[in-house]
């Protein structure tokens, strides 16, 4: 199941858990209050997982890529490791799902505080358009995860901040409504 928990306040290395004295866990509910959606699934048959497929059809995601996060196979590693780490938003949900290693996703709450996600071989994550997140690897610096989109598939992040984006206003709007 998803570990998630509220982040200390440490500048130490972005890799580490950054779990707080005393813990502070969020659960599902919580997460899906915030429009983040989670799925534990079978990684090792993701080629031909009907659970996957029912997902995908019912979210209209049509587009899926693998990619793999680590020194030797991802061209400008350090540099995208930086920029994927900067706060950021996009106009459209943001899927992954980990195949193989692990990693973080950071979430800002309702009170902009940083939620951090563990995510593990056969978790599946969908932040919502317009949520302020970052991605980091743990220590192990390896992961290997397919990436969906509904449509055409499209990367550009948008720095905090970009209040101004239509899919924050309404991302704004959704999280009045949830409270």
């Amino acid at each position: 199941m998803v570990q998630a928990w509220y982040m200390d306040e440490s500048a130490d290395d972005p890799r580490l858990p950054h779990r707080p004295e005393p813990d502070r866990a969020v659960g599902l509910e919580q997460l899906r209050g915030l429009g983040v959606l989670y799925w534990k699934l079978d990684a090792d048959k993701y080629e031909n997982d009907p659970e996957l497929e029912k997902i995908r059809r019912e979210r209209n995601y049509s587009w899926m890529d693998i990619i793999t996060i680590c020194k030797d196979k991802l061209p400008n590693y350090e540099e995208k490791i930086q920029l994927f780490y900067q706060e950021h938003l996009h106009l459209d949900e943001e899927i992954r799902y980990v195949l193989e290693g692990s990693g973080y996703f950071d979430v800002r709450d309702r009170e902009d505080q940083w939620i951090r996600i563990f995510m593990e071989k056969g978790d599946m994550i969908t932040l919502p358009a317009g949520i302020y997140h970052r991605f980091t690897l743990d220590e192990k610096n390896y992961v290997k995860a397919m990436r969906l989109f509904v449509g055409e598939p499209v990367w550009t992040a948008y720095n905090r901040p970009a209040d101004h984006f239509p899919a924050r206003e309404q991302y704004v709007r959704f999280l009045a409504q949830t409270a």
